[in-house]
């Protein structure tokens, strides 16, 4: 249905596949692999697809035949309980529940939520709380950040970058000593940043 729906919708504001692909930052190829139904897009670009169109994500997809609506709905994300090494958020099956959020967070790209567990950030973010990722593998120093080391269980914690590596910091300093992984633990471990906590909602 979506394939259907990128292509009727493209012609109808007449424009190319060419032009779409460039609003998207997209190759046209991928545009046609959309519209032949041999590609699905990802969330990022659904969104950006209904912005365009002005239509609902939900009409996109083929949920409903409603195409616009007055109110802009939240966009519902999983919420997991851990992230592995190459296993693609997408893939997970261990969903413990959704949250919601705003068509505009989920414009600037692909996002998780991520529950927490251990106490190595209290006493601002407490094991149970849940917190908002965008999928990123790079971040600023000092960013809060989802890092996989080792391909073991992924660990939040504030990343400090410097020339002697990275230093994973809990804010919990009198039960966690600050980490420092050098450029060779980086690469060979390896040290993985998944994203970047854009959100806290606090659950206690």
């Amino acid at each position: 249905m979506i394939n259907k729906r990128i292509k009727d919708l493209r012609i109808e504001n007449n424009m190319t596949q060419k032009e779409l692909s460039d609003y998207l930052g997209l190759t046209p190829k991928m545009i046609s692999f959309y519209e032949l139904g041999q590609r699905i897009p990802p969330q990022d670009i659904i969104i950006k697809l209904a912005n365009k169109f002005n239509v609902t994500a939900d009409y996109l997809l083929g949920i409903t035949n409603i195409k616009h609506t007055n109110v802009q709905k939240g966009i519902k994300i999983p919420v997991i309980g851990r992230v592995i090494a190459g296993i693609p958020v997408n893939a997970i099956t261990e969903i413990l529940d959704y949250e919601e959020i705003t068509p505009e967070m989920a414009a600037t790209g692909e996002h998780f939520a991520l529950q927490v567990k251990g106490d190595s950030m209290a006493p601002r973010i407490c094991e149970g709380d849940v917190v908002i990722v965008r999928k990123q593998n790079t971040i600023d120093n000092k960013d809060v950040a989802i890092v996989l080391v080792n391909g073991d269980e992924a660990t939040i914690k504030e990343v400090h970058i410097s020339d002697a590596g990275i230093t994973l910091v809990g804010w919990n300093i009198a039960a966690y000593t600050p980490h420092l992984y050098t450029p060779e633990d980086i690469k060979n471990l390896p040290v993985q940043i998944i994203g970047k906590v854009v959100e806290l909602r606090g659950k206690f």
